[in-house]
C-alpha cells in the first residue's frame, strides 16, 4: 500500500527543520563528547558550559538554565551533560522545571568513567585525590591557579594533608598524559596510581539517551 501523500507531507511540515541534538556539557568532558559523537555518527552539537564552573559550582545551574534559555529553540532537543558536580542539587532542581530536557545520570565525571572502580577507590581509602585525562592536561590552570597554589605554594600541604593518594582515571592511553600525572603526584607528594577506565559507563549512558530520545522524537512525529 503506497503511503498517503497528503498525510507524508503534513507530518513532514510539522517535524522540526532539524534532527539535531544540543548537548550542553561541561567544558571537562568536550573531547570525550566530540569523540563520541564521532565515533557513533550523532546528529548532535556540542554546547560547552566553561570547565572552571568546577571551582565554583554555585554558577553550574545558572550557567546552564541561561544555555538551555538560549538554545532550546535551535535544536529538536537539548540533552545536559552533566553531573551534579558539588550544585547540591541545584542542577536537578533547576532540571525540574524543564521537563523535556534530560540529564545523563551521575554526581560526577569521576563516576561517570569510574563507575564501579570510582566506589571501590573510595571505599579502599577515602583520603583518594582523583583526576581525569582532563584533569591532567589542565591541573597547572584550572587547580593550581584557581586554588592559589601558584602563588601561595605553602597552602599546599594545608589543601591536601589529608590525601594518601592520587589515582588519575584514564580514558586514554597516553604516555604524555601518564608522565604529566607523575609530575603532579610528586608535587603533591602522593603515591600515584593510574587505572585505564577508558569512557566506562559514560559512553553507555549518553548512548542511551540519545538513541531513545531519538526515538521517541522521531515517533512523535509520525504520530
Amino acid at each position: 500500500m503506497s503511503p498517503d501523500p497528503d498525510a507524508v507531507d503534513a507530518v513532514a511540515a510539522d517535524a522540526p527543520a532539524s534532527m539535531t541534538a544540543g548537548l550542553i556539557l561541561c567544558g571537562a568532558l568536550g573531547r570525550e563528547v566530540k569523540t563520541l559523537i564521532e565515533k557513533h555518527s550523532w546528529d548532535a552539537e556540542m554546547i560547552g558550559v566553561p570547565a572552571i564552573d568546577h571551582v565554583f559550582p554555585e554558577r553550574i545551574a545558572p550557567d546552564v538554565e541561561a544555555l538551555i534559555v538560549k538554545w532550546q529553540e535551535e535544536y529538536a532537543r537539548i540533552i545536559v551533560v552533566f553531573g551534579d558536580c558539588g550544585s547540591y542539587g541545584a542542577l536537578d532542581k533547576l532540571l525540574a522545571r524543564y521537563p523535556k530536557i534530560e540529564r545523563i545520570s551521575g554526581p560526577h565525571c569521576y563516576e561517570f568513567y569510574g563507575g564501579n572502580t570510582f566506589q571501590t577507590l573510595m571505599a579502599e581509602e577515602p583520603g583518594t585525590f582523583l583526576l581525569t585525562d582532563f584533569l591532567v592536561r589542565t591541573c597547572r590552570g584550572l587547580i593550581s591557579k584557581s586554588m592559589g597554589l601558584d602563588r601561595f605554594p605553602e597552602l599546599r600541604q594545608a589543601y591536601f594533608r589529608n590525601y594518601k593518594r592520587l589515582v588519575c582515571l584514564a580514558q586514554t592511553n597516553n604516555s604524555r598524559l601518564c608522565q604529566k600525572a607523575e609530575e603532579i603526584a610528586n608535587d603533591l607528594e602522593l603515591p600515584l596510581e593510574i587505572r585505564e577506565t577508558g569512557l566506562g559507563p559514560f559512553e553507555v549512558r549518553l548512548a542511551a539517551i540519545i538513541n531513545v530520545t531519538s526515538a521517541i522524537h522521531i515517533g512523535q512525529n509520525l504520530v
